[in-house]
């Protein structure tokens, strides 16, 4: 997900994406405990999603 996407959000859309990004992170650990993903990289790639979303987060409190 691009920044410039994730800063057009407003806060309350950043914590459901947040929500979101969390249980499917969490759907993919289980499922690569299981063996059954089939992209091991989208891990990684929520991951950075997740730290995408927390950043803009922490910015726009520090702005107000």
């Amino acid at each position: 997900m691009k920044p410039a996407v994730i800063r057009a959000l407003s806060v309350d859309e950043l914590k459901q994406k947040e929500l979101d990004l969390r249980k499917e992170l969490f759907n993919l650990r289980f499922r690569l405990a299981t063996g059954e993903v089939e992209n091991p990289m989208r891990i990684r790639g929520i991951r950075r999603d997740i730290a995408r979303v927390l950043t803009v987060m922490k910015e726009l409190q520090r702005g107000k």
